[in-house]
């Protein structure tokens, strides 16, 4: 197989993926943010087609849980090293759907190799305990899957973010049905529909159904379906948690959050504004852990704050797969929308616009804004766009309350030279995952991830949180021989 023939269009135009290649009785275009060309069409699914896709991944799923542990294994690793073969001409793909830049898209398909490897050691590990019993008789507690899990996966990083829930999923001997956000239908499923296809993983055993609201509906109250992963807004997540709390469903809620990221006094102004701009530009700010509170002594809030507006004013703006540039669009008018409303919304509650506030098209401009405080949208919600809001303090407790003083956040950073000043300050941050002398958007393919309130439900995923996601305990005992009860 060349490395130029993964994405055969054909396979997915107009159709779904459940239960092999099949008509669908919708479709849309598929459109690059960057350009506006239309890279294809898909099949979209209707709220119907959930329940077929439930039943038939009920039947698949005993079998593929069946099959030796080896032999599970061995698909992902085949996933890996097609994902490898395939490397550049998938990176530039995700990179033209996504809207982002090429980095970003070389970065989903390492993370996706990764999470494949990852799940390859799954099957082979450790899958349970002997308990404590008394004589004559063993206990054993042992992990066996949920049976058929419901995944809905968001537009910013459609490829990892879809992968690390179906990679696990599927290694712990479950059947998996994917609803891409519709805007990234197939970074974020049908190339993992191709994917698995042509790794050998048994029909049936995955779907996926790129559809609307009305899609991830069925897929959360159908009763075959016991588990939904669902990584998107507060709002929608919030609509999941009461059907699925309604319909007794097992949820993985991962939403997002405001992010803090604070500068103590002590700080290199040059290296904050350099970790504050990577934060809270990188892929235009579309990123559920991105820097979008920035909390900076106010000592140094002038300092960093003209190394930021200067940063502001050369980075490139353009189309990511085609050149050098640091921002490429937002995903779409509606989300360019809703990022200029926040901006004027808090310029009209006070804040300054030190730069940026504008945008060409789908390319909003790299934006500062200082004076950020309670009551405005760039310090009370997240704003998913290239944004950084300036917040002053002047002690280490008060920005601790600040950054506290939230709906909930997935991830926190501190940057100091003074280590344990800024450990400790770091032990008091309500938030996921804090990162000490670096900035908040990281991840890693073997890290828990999750955050508090509307971070989440406190639930976690990834490294040793998987089994607890994906899998359930089951408990057997086995007694030498059977013997009388007294009744």
């Amino acid at each position: 197989m060349s490395d130029t023939t993964f994405l055969q269009h054909s396979l997915w135009s107009e159709r779904l993926f459940s239960g092999g290649w099949r008509a669908a009785s919708a479709s849309a275009a598929v459109i690059e943010p960057a350009t506006g060309a239309e890279l294809g069409r898909v099949g979209l699914a209707l709220a119907q087609d959930v329940s077929g896709a439930a039943s038939l991944a009920r039947q698949a799923q005993p079998a593929w849980w069946a099959m030796a542990p080896r032999e599970r294994s061995a698909v992902f690793l085949r996933a890996a090293d097609l994902l490898q073969l395939h490397f550049d001409e998938l990176a530039r793909y995700v990179t033209r759907e996504t809207g982002g830049i090429l980095p970003k898209g070389q970065h989903e398909l390492r993370e996706a190799i990764a999470f494949c490897r990852i799940a390859a050691s799954l099957p082979l590990q450790a899958q349970g305990q002997v308990l404590p019993s008394v004589p004559g008789r063993l206990s054993l507690a042992q992990r066996v899957p949920l049976g058929v899990v419901g995944v809905i996966s968001p537009f910013n990083f459609p490829l990892i973010l879809a992968l690390r829930v179906v990679a696990p999923a599927l290694a712990m001997g479950n059947a998996v049905i994917v609803k891409p956000d519709p805007r990234t239908p197939v970074s974020g499923g049908f190339l993992l529909a191709r994917l698995f296809e042509l790794a050998g993983l048994p029909e049936g055993v995955l779907h996926v159904l790129p559809g609307g609201a009305e899609v991830g509906e069925a897929l959360v109250v159908d009763p075959a379906v016991a588990l939904i992963s669902f990584t998107g807004s507060a709002a929608v997540g919030r609509r999941i948690g009461e059907l699925g709390g309604r319909h007794l469903k097992k949820l993985s809620l991962e939403l997002g959050g405001t992010n803090s990221l604070i500068v103590l006094d002590d700080a290199d102004p040059d290296v904050a504004a350099s970790n504050i701009a990577w934060g809270a530009w990188l892929h235009q700010g579309q990123i559920c852990m991105a820097s979008n509170r920035v909390l900076v002594h106010a000592s140094l809030l002038d300092a960093v704050a003209q190394r930021l507006v200067a940063k502001a004013r050369q980075l490139p703006l353009g189309d990511g797969a085609s050149g050098q540039v640091a921002l490429g669009p937002l995903i779409d008018a509606r989300q360019r929308d809703r990022v200029h409303a926040s901006v004027q919304a808090s310029v009209a509650a006070g804040a300054s616009l030190l730069a940026g506030g504008a945008y060409e098209g789908l390319f909003y401009q790299p934006t500062v804004l200082s004076g950020v405080g309670p009551g405005m949208p760039g310090y009370d919600e997240e704003t998913f766009g290239p944004v950084v809001n300036l917040i002053a303090f002047d002690s280490d407790e008060q920005a601790v309350r600040i950054a506290n003083d939230s709906r909930g956040g997935l991830a926190a950073a501190v940057i100091s030279p003074s280590l344990g000043r800024a450990m400790g300050l770091a032990r008091q941050l309500d938030a996921g995952m804090v990162h000490v002398n670096d900035q908040t958007v990281n991840d890693d393919a073997v890290n828990p991830f999750g955050g508090p309130g509307v971070a989440g439900n406190g639930a976690s995923h990834g490294g040793p949180a998987d089994w607890e996601v994906f899998s359930t305990w089951k408990w057997f005992t086995v007694k030498e021989s059977a013997s009388p009860y007294p009744f």
